[in-house]
């Protein structure tokens, strides 16, 4: 295991932690600066993380790109990498509906985690020199930053991602399947989508998000989903054996019951569509990745590196 002592630059993959920080830059640049940390200790030595500056000359190059600095160096022409060279493109889908501002014991809830979330990956694509964009949705999408990849244009991001980590959602509902469809149109370019939601749904609405993530698969898009819960209610149900009154954070609606009666049925339920969703994202080769809110960010950062080095 890897020690994330109070004095290791580990502990800011710690999802609390980073709730304390000032900023969302703070927290994206320690979140990253901790994972590059970890990646040099077990269970991850041996897997390695370059952030590519230059490529090497190729006859019919611009000599204007030519960096002179690099070649007194080391007496080899390389060329400086623009923003249209990037080697990916991405957005970052966020949801940001009523459903993730949900917490129970956890200090933060699923939308600040995923905002967080969001910040370091954004953080970790633009350091690669990979051009990255933000989409937020709740039954809408309700921003589009188009994929850059400077420093300032990040800030720009990260801007927008802490106003949303403290964002309200007012609308009953969250329309997942209909925003993906809505990606599929905005996005015209092959780029890698990585999908930040719960995906509570039910049955008939599960199946019509995985026809909308069909669809941007068959536009040529490649598709990384991080499912974040609140993994003791949500996954486990574990929640206090006495009468209780739960609320819909969307509808409003609620409904009175005793937890320990519901407890198996609810689990057995939110396991076969969690297989379901799982088994139909191995078929469309969709890499489906399951987080909660007390996960710290090192998981999903190397499952994100881990697909990234797989388009290559």
């Amino acid at each position: 295991m890897v020690n994330r002592g109070s004095t290791s630059p580990l502990k800011y993959l710690d999802p609390v932690t980073v709730s304390r920080l000032k900023n969302m830059e703070m927290r994206a640049r320690l979140v990253v600066e901790g994972f590059i940390t970890g990646l040099h200790k077990s269970p991850y030595h041996g897997f390695s993380v370059e952030f590519a500056e230059h490529r090497p000359y190729n006859p019919g190059d611009d000599l204007r790109h030519v960096d002179w600095k690099v070649y007194a160096k080391s007496d080899r022409y390389y060329i400086k990498q623009y923003e249209e060279e990037t080697n990916l493109r991405h957005y970052v889908v966020l949801d940001t509906s009523a459903s993730m501002q949900y917490r129970y014991a956890g200090q933060i809830s699923k939308l600040e985690y995923g905002a967080y979330l969001a910040a370091a990956l954004h953080f970790l694509m633009v350091m690669q020199r990979d051009a990255t964009g933000l989409m937020t949705f709740d039954s809408e999408i309700r921003t589009v930053l188009r994929p850059r990849s400077t420093m300032r244009y990040l800030r720009e991001i990260l801007l927008h991602l802490e106003r949303f980590s403290k964002f309200t959602s007012t609308e009953p509902y969250t329309g997942t399947a209909h925003a993906l469809h809505r990606v599929a149109e905005i996005v015209h370019r092959r780029s890698l989508i990585v999908i930040i939601s719960d995906l509570i749904e039910g049955a008939e609405s599960q199946e019509q998000v995985v026809r909308a993530l069909r669809r941007l698969r068959h536009k040529g898009h490649e598709v990384l989903i991080f499912r974040i819960l609140e993994g003791t209610t949500e996954r486990l149900f574990n929640l206090p054996d006495r009468p209780m009154v739960l609320r819909d954070m969307e509808s409003g609606n609620e409904l009175s019951l005793h937890p320990g009666q519901l407890r198996e049925a609810y689990m057995k339920r939110m396991a076969s569509l969690t297989e379901i969703l799982r088994r139909q994202c191995l078929e469309h080769a969709i890499d489906y990745v399951e987080l909660d809110t007390a996960v710290p960010y090192d998981k999903a950062l190397l499952a994100y590196l881990n697909k990234r080095r797989t388009l290559h």
